[in-house]
């Protein structure tokens, strides 16, 4: 990943952070954290990971310490499934207290650690919610076991293609099974925001397992770098349907490769990339088949409004609140809507963050007031993901997780369902326990090295790969 704060949907989940802080005004201190003292406690280089009870299930919560060298730490929180990654940590430490303050999330967390070094067991606090928490440490890999990976059964090569749309250099890895082929193909297409090749969000490369799991099984794949990313050049998209001419790009350069069977190449698109593919499928030239995996089906100012209601439910706020909270948010998107004047947007939302909310500070405001009327979110407000899918004449398979707390399955799925009605090959899924990242629920993640390792969701891999290869059989 390029970005260091959030990843995936940054662009506005940093805003739907603020928002649900607003549900509170009780402020929290932004005063700087003292000089750390290290003597009393043992080292926290490394992880240290737990479940955050919220009602109705957990959410994991991940520390990452690195000792510096002047003797302080530097810390930064995860929070996978709400896609936060990487958030700066203010880290205060006194004798074997640890005091850590997320002050995009107006987030702290004190804790004790144990004499041996192993747990912190403290309190998790955010406006209107405070719970405790205890956190166990692990190592972090050591550099050399990281670089180490079993050659796979397939073939590896790294591809590299133009967008001569924009006049871009796309680069990423071409899988391809064994044998002589030709093989079905796809292009996996990444969430919002930018990404690397493997679609990281923290330590998990969901579009990575996914293109391992298919070329094991006889399926060719491309994932690339989006732009200005890794080693693809460019500069970021900003609308879904600039991104439709990189996927188009991938399609192309998987047409001049003999091993790809070329009337069974599709899209695989993950959040964001999900409406890419649908987008593509509605251009000249479209592939053979889509595949969605959590695509948005509402427009995105009620993606928005659903977003931070989900989120509030989740750490049981009362619905009075929640009513409330939606009418101010509902308030901000109408002065965003009819505002077209950038500058006075900005002062009139800061404004109105800093009322509803004491603890968010003037920084904190005028950035989160400029994420809300960038040019990037302003078309992600007015995005409506059902324009084009009458022209849609592919297979398509919909796939979303029930306990997507980005994309709620029922409603976008029945929307993009009705969305493509015209379409007489459509296969819509609900798969149990599969989060927004296509994560199972953790009591089926694997144990490595006695921890737990989240994984791509086994149920969707064998549900993707199924269905690619009966569309191979037509």
């Amino acid at each position: 990943m390029k970005t260091n704060t959030f990843c995936s949907l940054r662009f506005f989940c940093s805003v739907l952070l603020c928002l649900v802080l607003a549900v509170s005004a009780h402020a929290i201190s932004h005063a700087q954290p003292a000089p750390v003292a290290v003597a009393d406690v043992p080292p926290l280089d490394g992880f240290w990971k737990g479940p955050l009870k919220v009602p109705g299930g957990q959410l994991e919560v991940i520390f990452r310490f690195v000792k510096l060298a002047g003797g302080e730490y530097y810390c930064t929180l995860d929070v996978p499934l709400q896609k936060v990654s990487r958030m700066s940590v203010k880290t205060e430490i006194k004798g074997d207290t640890v005091r850590l303050y997320a002050e995009e999330a107006a987030t702290r967390f004190v804790g004790r650690v144990s004499a041996d070094g192993k747990q912190m067991a403290g309190i998790w606090q955010s406006p209107g919610f405070k719970v405790p928490m205890t956190l166990t440490f692990s190592a972090m890999p050591a550099m050399n076991a990281k670089n180490v990976r079993l050659t796979p059964p397939y073939r590896e090569e790294e591809a590299t293609f133009s967008n001569l749309t924009v006049n871009a250099r796309l680069s990423g890895m071409l899988t391809i099974p064994a044998g002589p082929g030709p093989f079905p193909a796809v292009v996996l297409l990444s969430d919002s925001g930018p990404h690397d090749r493997d679609g990281t969000v923290g330590d998990f490369a969901p579009l990575g397992q996914l293109a391992d799991y298919l070329t094991r099984r006889g399926v060719a794949v491309l994932r690339f770098d989006d732009r200005g990313v890794g080693k693809s050049g460019g500069t970021p998209a900003v609308t879904t349907d600039d991104l439709v001419s990189d996927a188009q790009a991938g399609l192309n350069f998987l047409r001049t490769r003999p091993e790809i069977d070329l009337s069974h190449l599709g899209l695989v698109g993950h959040g964001e990339g999900g409406n890419v593919a649908l987008l593509a499928a509605a251009q000249p030239l479209p592939p053979a088949f889509v595949v969605t995996l959590a695509a948005y089906g509402l427009p995105g100012r009620d993606i928005v409004v659903q977003q931070q209601a989900t989120t509030l439910r989740t750490l049981g706020t009362d619905a009075s609140q929640i009513e409330a909270a939606t009418k101010r948010q509902q308030a901000m998107l109408e002065i965003i809507r009819q505002t077209t004047d950038n500058a006075q947007a900005q002062a009139i939302v800061a404004n109105m963050l800093k009322q509803n909310n004491a603890a968010i500070d003037n920084a904190t405001a005028q950035a989160s007031a400029a994420e809300m009327t960038s040019a990037r979110y302003r078309y992600f407000l007015a995005f409506n993901p059902l324009e084009k899918l009458s022209a849609v004449n592919c297979p398509v398979l919909l796939l979303n997780g029930t306990s997507d707390l980005t994309i709620n399955a029922d409603a976008n799925m029945t929307v993009l369902t009705k969305g493509l009605k015209n379409n007489k090959n459509i296969t819509a899924k609900k798969l149990v326990g599969v989060n927004h990242l296509f994560q199972p629920d953790p009591s089926k993640w694997p144990i490595v090295n006695g921890q737990l390792q989240p994984n791509f969701s086994p149920e969707a891999e064998e549900t993707i790969r199924e269905w690619i290869v009966a569309q191979a059989k037509k």
